[in-house]
């Protein structure tokens, strides 16, 4: 099991948000480890997209986007629920990361299923705040590194051999123009 190095996320982030399609996060929860294939990402960048949180520069919550690649950004949405995000940019842009919006679960489900109080497994993880609950993954997870061996990494997971379906970023308003919503299907 490979954990990707800090350089695979210093390419554009939308470069990045396709190159996730097909990694493995694997989370650990004391002994247990649980994990997915990302099939489904969505890009966001700094000063020209107006759709990401680091648009209008750096805030107490959008602070580790501006940090060093491979750092987590998580963040609490609707009053309700943390989204995940991989930070990830080239030396073009101050700021960018990548919105892991759905994974096939993989090895852990029914702890997933118990995070959940679901077994439904195509409703499992589809969606982001489905995974981060299915995941456990929290506040606490905020700016954690990403590429070392600790509770929550990512790791080289399967070729995608099948067509990566760009498509609009779901749920804003803003920069809807901008195919950064990646998606796989995996076998």
């Amino acid at each position: 099991m490979t954990i990707l190095p800090r350089t695979f996320y210093t390419k554009d982030t939308v470069t990045v948000a396709k190159k996730l399609l097909g990694k493995k996060i694997v989370r650990k929860i004391g002994r247990k480890e649980i994990s997915g294939i990302i099939i489904e990402t969505e890009a966001y960048r700094h000063k020209d997209d107006p759709a990401s949180h680091a648009f209008r520069n750096i805030t107490e919550r959008n602070k580790v986007m501006f940090g060093e690649v491979g750092k987590a950004y998580v963040y609490f949405t609707y009053g309700m629920h943390y989204c995940f995000n991989i930070v990830a940019r080239n030396s073009k842009f101050e700021a960018g990361a990548v919105l892991i919006r759905a994974i096939t679960p993989e090895k852990g489900i029914e702890i997933m299923e118990k995070n959940r109080g679901m077994k439904d497994s195509k409703r499992l993880t589809d969606g982001p705040a489905k995974l981060t609950q299915a995941l456990g993954i929290t506040k606490k997870h905020y700016g954690l590194d990403l590429t070392t061996n600790s509770e929550l990494f990512i790791t080289e997971g399967i070729k995608i051999s099948g067509k990566i379906i760009s498509s609009p970023r779901i749920g804003i308003k803003n920069a809807t123009d901008r195919l950064w919503n990646f998606k796989t299907i995996t076998q």
